[in-house]
């Protein structure tokens, strides 16, 4: 289920009880449990959101969660959010990506170790929060990725977002990627749309 994104600012019927609202995160009644997530929007509250997170079965509470991470906003909000983007379950890890991409400034630290990942998974929705980037500095580094990166469909999905989102600084880099794997047909093509695009009115 996507974020709901009006839910970012604090809901005005929220708890002004912080301590309160974290106890009630492990209320065994997810009404209760929805609530909470709701009410909570300090700092402090992101250990045991997390917590919370991490064994939470009912989806509508779990993106009450996330929402809430996304509300905080910082450091420890993201720290909270990155493990989900190796959770099996297709749902969590589509939700940590949107809270994520919600939060381009604070996860931007975090992308260069991501889009190194040993996991090419990881790697590919790394992209995705690269996507969220301002255009010059999503070029930079969707570029460093067509000029090392190993794995095709790695490049493919960096060559999927500069398409939408790159400048014309991105030509030589696709161009180079695009020889280097002339031998894989889809690449390349993928590569000549791209390049058609940014050239027509990119950058």
């Amino acid at each position: 289920m996507p974020l709901v994104r009006r839910d970012i600012a604090r809901p005005p019927a929220a708890s002004a009880d912080e301590a309160a609202a974290r106890d009630a995160l492990r209320s065994a009644d997810p009404d209760m449990r929805w609530n909470a997530a709701r009410a909570l929007a300090d700092p402090g509250s992101v250990a045991s959101l997390a917590a919370a997170l991490s064994t939470e079965p009912v989806p509508r509470v779990r993106e009450a969660i996330m929402t809430a991470l996304m509300r905080i906003g910082n450091e420890e909000s993201v720290k909270a959010l990155l493990p989900y983007l190796r959770e099996q379950d297709a749902a969590r890890r589509g939700a940590a990506i949107e809270a994520l991409q919600a939060l381009p400034d604070v996860t931007a630290p975090f992308l260069s170790a991501l889009l190194h990942d040993a996991d090419s998974d990881v790697r590919i929705l790394a992209v995705e929060l690269v996507r969220s980037m301002p255009a010059a500095e999503a070029t930079r580094l969707l570029c460093d990725i067509l000029e090392h990166e190993p794995h095709p469909n790695v490049c493919a999905s960096a060559v999927d977002a500069l398409a939408e989102v790159g400048t014309r600084d991105a030509l030589p880099a696709l161009e180079h990627c695009s020889r280097r794997f002339a031998d894989t047909p889809f690449l390349p093509f993928a590569i000549s749309i791209a390049v058609t695009r940014i050239s027509n009115g990119k950058g």
